[in-house]
This record gives C-alpha cells, structure tokens and sequence, in this order.
C-alpha cells in the first residue's frame, strides 16, 4: 500500500526500494525500514567503518618506508576521512514519531559521542525541527485527507 502512495505524492522525491548496497551511497536522504533491519544496517556499518580504518593502520604500520611516507602526505586526508566515519561525531539522530525532541544515542557512547548528541539535539530544536515536521504533516493532510 505504501509504494504507490509514496511514488504519486508531488510532495516527496521518492526514490524507491533501497538495495542494501545503495544505502551508504548517499543516495537517499531517508531510508524507512523496521528497527531491526535498521539497527543490524546501522551496526554493520559502524563495525565496517571501524574495521576499514583498523586494516589500514595496520598496514601503513606494517609497510615499508616508502608507504609510510606516503602516508605521511596523506595523513590530512586520512584524518578527514577518520572524521567523517567515527560515529563519534554525531553521537545520536533524532527519534521521529515522538511528540517531542528525542535523540538517540548508542549503548556505549562515550563523552565525546554525548557532547556530539547534545550538539544534534540543540540543532533540532534551534532549527525548530518538529514544528516543521508539523506543519509539513498538517498541509499534507490538508490537501490530500491523508498523512
């Protein structure tokens, strides 16, 4: 029921079905699964991340002095790189479908994962996330019967 009424409203750029392997792509701003296939996607690709990075130190470490200096120079790359995959950063994504603000963060989060989220959660709010999210649901019930 839901593909046609998500493909024909005008009000979404509705892509499809995601194919797992289009997930980290970039390619969708949302992907809606169950909390389980979206907690066993998100976990996998926090450990592939993680893993990723771990191989590669491994390696420069490992290698020869020619590789190492290699690294060298591409060490600000890497440190941008690290940056943009340590879950860290975010700390936490808003839980929607709660009539308030709510970030979620992970189990083991550390201090710099909680400062991440409160810096999420005073970005939601600041940028008045919810009512926003209100007011798109309120005129689209408004002009198709329909939320």
């Amino acid at each position: 029921e839901t593909y046609p009424l998500l493909k024909t409203d005008p009000n979404i750029y509705f892509c499809g079905n995601a194919e797992g392997r289009d997930v980290p792509k970039g390619n969708f701003d949302v992907v809606v699964c169950d909390g389980f296939v979206g907690n066993v996607v998100l976990k996998f690709a926090e450990g592939l991340a993680k893993t990723i990075l771990g191989l590669i130190r491994e390696e420069i470490r490992g290698a020869g002095l020619m590789a190492k200096l290699g690294a060298l120079l591409l060490m600000p790359t890497l440190r941008h790189l690290g940056k943009r995959l340590d879950v860290r950063e975010y700390g936490g994504a808003p839980l929607l479908g709660v009539n308030g603000c709510c970030v979620i963060g992970h189990g083991s989060s550390d201090a710099k994962s909680i400062a991440s989220a409160i810096g999420v959660t005073v970005s939601y709010v600041n940028g008045k996330v919810l009512d926003q999210i209100r007011d798109a649901l309120a005129k689209e019930e408004e002009e198709t019967g329909r939320v």
